[in-house]
């Protein structure tokens, strides 16, 4: 059964102060919510006060983004194993902002993926287009590219651990606005892509046996 999960984002914007007004309101009414998984994702400098305030609630906390590398001299980075001890449970990967302003490729987004996975950290695939992209109608080429690199990567079973979150790039201050049919295009693509990953891992084991 597909989870249903309301995810916020919070960039880089916050205080100490704020926070705890916000997520004392979301603890509040998080009951009302019956049947949706509730995702939280504060700056890196606020993960532990969000995992403090929303402890025994059904609200869960992610990071915005993580390093591929377990530790190391990468100043600035943030490691897995930091976000396992925080508690976190999830964490976006390949966010549009990522990928345009610190020009993170779909590699290094897969290696990332693929790092969380074993980490036991659920990652949360952030996939979309720009403007120019859907203008050229290359909305579905480009997610499907995005999404590709990923499976390349973990292979599609992992998969089933995961979360893609399509990400209208193009409708992020621009004015415009994605309408539910233009992402359930999308929604409907990815799901296809995925339903054919796994018909040819089928098709691949099948031939494997016969062959051996």
């Amino acid at each position: 059964m597909r989870k249903t999960i309301v995810a916020g984002n919070w960039k880089m914007n916050g205080t100490r102060e704020a926070n705890r007004e916000l997520l004392s309101q979301l603890v509040a009414g998080v009951d009302v919510a019956q049947g949706v998984e509730v995702l939280v994702c504060p700056p890196a400098v606020y993960l532990d006060q969000a995992t403090s305030l929303v402890k025994d609630t059904a609200i869960k906390v992610g990071a915005q983004n993580v390093s591929d590398q377990p530790k190391g001299a990468f100043t600035g980075e943030i490691a897995l194993p930091m976000l396992q001890d925080l508690g976190c449970e999830y964490v976006l990967l390949g966010h549009s902002e990522r990928r345009t302003l610190f020009a993170e490729s779909d590699a290094q987004v897969a290696d990332k993926f693929a790092a969380a996975l074993d980490a036991d950290i659920v990652p949360v695939l952030c996939v979309g287009e720009t403007l120019e992209q859907r203008e050229a109608s290359q909305t579905l080429p480009v997610v499907a590219a995005q999404v590709a690199a990923v499976i390349d990567r973990v292979g599609i079973s992992a998969m089933a651990q995961t979360v893609i979150a399509y990400e209208p790039v193009w409708a992020i201050g621009t004015g415009l606005t994605a309408t539910p049919q233009q992402a359930q295009e999308v929604h409907a693509a990815i799901r296809a892509q995925l339903k054919n990953w796994m018909l040819m891992s089928q098709i691949l084991c099948q031939f494997c046996m016969v062959a051996a």
